[in-house]
């Protein structure tokens, strides 16, 4: 096989990066970093290969690289490309789903748990020193178990939190996605619904749908009015799915009890912005996925998917359009 030209765009693990200079000729440049943005920018010219995350490859960026064959994303999400641009230039878009699953599951499932139960809120009451007495009903948590979780997305991910929830806390799952697919739960433990249903049942709302032209926007005035009062937010998908504007008059006048965000309309989240600081919202830096085993793996499967591609084989996961929501 003959040696390519690549572009490592986000820093990989040394065994990961090791694996392809072995096979290729690699340019590492990753254009978020002082200094690198235009070793990256003189590099799209010859590339047949990428790989990375993260940085927005739309179509000013492909028409720089008419050479480039195969794009490998270090992600499940693939919001950061022109997908019209990528298929009508026949690009090869690889990405990493499944390795993520159990991961992401986790921390959506401590997010619910962190909001009911005022885990943030009440850890800084301790750190403050504050906690001079028994703690009285003003800073109380609600119960989880038993209560309702209404999941919107409902591929691997959705999946996993749902065994969380109907097997771990004895939940009534109700779930919307844009294909029907079985629950995988035991009968009655989990009903396929309108999303206009998941919003008037659920107590606790977790969106794990990919951002596309029809998910863009699609939590807004009109959704949060449908939700139950007291209802708790986790938005673990994308920020720009959930209306930002919106979300905070849900939490300032009703319904919404507190909303747990890993992911925002602008990342990194702004100093200025409310969210940061606003006492019903647990934000986090957009980790869902960030344990050292899963991103190892993450960059394993990337890396196997960019060899394997560029060496004319099919790809662990290569991009498959999904149908609308």
């Amino acid at each position: 096989m003959s040696r390519r030209k690549v572009l490592v765009y986000r820093q990989l693990p040394p065994d990961q990066l090791a694996r392809i200079e072995q096979a290729h000729d690699v340019v590492v440049a990753n254009p978020r970093v002082d200094g690198q943005r235009d070793a990256f920018l003189n590099a799209l010219p010859t590339v047949e290969g990428m790989i990375g995350s993260s940085y927005p490859i739309d179509e000013e960026v492909l028409k720089q690289a008419p050479r480039l064959k195969v794009i490998s994303s270090i992600s499940v999400g693939l919001d950061k490309f022109s997908l019209h641009a990528v298929g009508r230039r026949g690009i090869m878009l690889c990405h990493t789903p499944g390795v993520l699953t159990e991961t992401v599951a986790d921390l959506l499932f401590a997010m619910v748990l962190a909001t009911s139960r005022r885990v943030a809120e009440l850890a800084r009451y301790v750190r403050d020193g504050r906690w001079d007495r028994s703690v009285g009903e003003d800073l109380y948590g609600w119960d989880v178990h038993g209560k309702t979780m209404g999941i919107v997305g409902y591929g691997r991910i959705g999946q996993a939190l749902a065994h969380r929830a109907a097997l771990g806390f004895n939940m009534p799952v109700l779930y919307h996605t844009r294909t029907p697919v079985p629950s995988g739960l035991p009968e009655g433990r989990a009903l396929a619904v309108t999303l206009r249903d998941v919003l008037m049942g659920s107590d606790f709302l977790v969106l794990v749908l990919p951002l596309t032209e029809q998910t863009r926007g699609l939590i807004g005035p009109q959704e949060f009015a449908l939700m139950k009062p007291g209802a708790i937010l986790i938005n673990g998908a994308r920020g720009p799915i959930v209306q930002e504007a919106a979300l905070l008059h849900a939490l300032q006048h009703g319904p919404l009890r507190a909303a747990g965000l890993d992911v925002f309309d602008t990342e990194p989240l702004p100093v200025d912005s409310p969210l940061r600081t606003h006492p019903k919202v647990l934000a986090l830096p957009h980790v869902g996925s960030a344990t050292h085993e899963t991103r190892q793996a993450m960059c394993e499967m990337a890396t196997t998917n960019l060899l394997l591609a560029l060496q004319g084989k099919p790809p662990l996961a290569a991009y498959a359009p999904v149908p609308s929501m």
